[in-house]
C-alpha cells in the first residue's frame, strides 16, 4: 500500500513539474475525454434490435404510415438514436420546449433534439476551447484558470437558449406590429363577400413581404382548415402557437361570433378599430418613455462638456494666477 502511495506521489509531482499546478486537473480531463472518445463509437454504431424495428413497423402501419413515409421527415436519424438523452423524458417539459421552439419559428419534428444537441455541443466546445487557452497561455491562479475553462462552456451552453428567446421576441414584435393591418385586410375581404377561410388565405398572401411570421401563421391556419380540422380547434391552436394576447382575444371573438351566429364582418370591424387604437396607444407610450431614456445619455454626454466649457477658463485663469504668485 505504501508502494502505491509513493508511486502516486511521484507521478503527481512529475505532472506538476511539467504541466504546472493545474497538471492533475488537465490529466484528469484528458483521461475523461479519452474515455468518451473510446465509448462514442460503440454508442454511435450500435445496431438496432430487430424486435424494435418490427415493433416500429407495426406502429407505423397502425397509424397509416409506411416505414419510409414522408411524414416522418424532419427528424435527423443520427440524433434520433440519442433521443433519450436529447429530449426531456417528462411529457410536460417536452411539450413546453416544443412550443417555445414553434414560437421561435422552428417547426420540424427534430427541433427539440437539435436544440439540446446544440447546447451540448457548444457547451463541450466552450470547455475544450477554455482548456486549450489555459494550456497555451500557461494560466494563472487556480481560480482564474477554472473560470477561463467554465465561462466559455457556460456561454456555449446558454447561447442556443438566448438565440431562441431573441427569435421568439422578434416574431412576437413582428406579429403584434402587423396584426392591425392584417385585420383591416381581412375585414375588406369579408365585406367583399369572401368567406373567412378565403380571407385568411388572401391576407396571408398579401402580407407575406411585410410580415412573414404572421403570414406563415395564417397559412398554417388555412392549410389546417382545408384539411378538415375543426375551425374552433384551428383558431385555438393559432392562439397557443403565437402566445400573444391580441391574437388570443381575436380568436375568442371569432369563436364567439361563430357560436352565437353574429356577423363576422361586424366583429372584425369592431376588433380592427380596437387594434388600431391600441397600436396608437403603444406608439404614444414609446414616445412618452423616450425623454426618460434620453435623460441618462444627456447627463453623460452633454453635461460634462458643458461644465468644461463654462468652468474650464475660470479654473485655468485661477491656476495661472497661483503660479505667477
Amino acid at each position: 500500500m505504501k508502494f502505491f502511495s509513493n508511486l502516486f506521489a511521484e507521478a503527481n509531482a512529475l505532472i506538476v513539474e511539467h504541466l504546472g499546478d493545474l497538471g492533475p486537473l488537465i490529466v484528469a480531463g484528458g483521461l475523461g475525454l479519452l474515455l468518451i472518445l473510446v465509448a462514442l463509437p460503440s454508442i454511435l454504431f450500435k445496431k438496432k434490435d430487430p424486435l424494435d424495428r418490427i415493433r416500429e413497423m407495426h406502429i407505423n402501419q397502425d397509424q397509416g404510415e409506411t416505414p419510409h413515409s414522408l411524414r416522418r421527415g424532419g427528424k435527423d436519424e443520427r440524433l434520433n438514436r440519442f433521443a433519450q438523452y436529447l429530449e426531456p423524458q417528462d411529457q410536460a417539459q417536452f411539450s413546453a420546449a416544443q412550443l417555445q421552439l414553434v414560437r421561435a419559428g422552428y417547426r420540424s419534428k427534430g427541433a427539440v433534439q437539435m436544440f439540446h444537441f446544440a447546447q451540448f455541443a457548444l457547451g463541450i466546445g466552450g470547455l475544450l476551447l477554455g482548456t486549450f487557452y489555459v494550456m497555451i497561455s500557461g494560466g494563472g491562479s487556480a481560480q482564474s484558470s477554472i473560470l477561463m475553462v467554465l465561462v466559455p462552456g457556460a456561454v456555449g451552453y446558454y447561447a442556443p437558449k438566448y438565440w431562441v428567446q431573441r427569435r421568439v421576441q422578434g416574431r412576437e414584435a413582428e406579429i403584434t406590429s402587423g396584426f392591425p393591418d392584417a385585420l383591416d385586410l381581412m375585414l375588406v375581404c369579408v365585406e367583399a363577400g369572401q368567406s373567412l377561410d378565403q380571407s385568411i388565405i388572401r391576407v396571408a398572401k398579401e402580407i407575406r413581404s411585410g410580415y412573414p411570421a404572421l403570414s406563415e401563421e395564417f397559412e398554417i391556419v388555412a392549410f389546417e382548415m382545408k384539411a378538415g380540422k375543426d375551425k374552433a380547434r384551428v383558431l385555438r391552436d393559432l392562439s397557443e402557437r403565437v402566445g400573444i394576447q391580441d391574437v388570443s382575444s381575436f380568436v375568442t371573438t371569432l369563436i364567439q361570433s361563430a357560436t352565437f351566429g353574429t356577423s363576422i364582418a361586424e366583429a372584425l370591424r369592431v376588433y380592427a378599430d380596437e387594434m388600431r387604437d391600441k397600436r396608437v396607444m403603444r406608439a404614444e407610450e414609446k414616445a412618452n418613455k423616450l425623454p426618460t431614456k434620453l435623460t441618462l445619455g444627456t447627463m453623460i454626454f452633454c453635461l460634462p462638456p458643458l461644465l468644461i466649457i463654462l468652468i474650464g477658463p475660470s479654473i485655468y485663469g485661477i491656476a495661472m494666477d497661483l503660479q505667477s504668485r
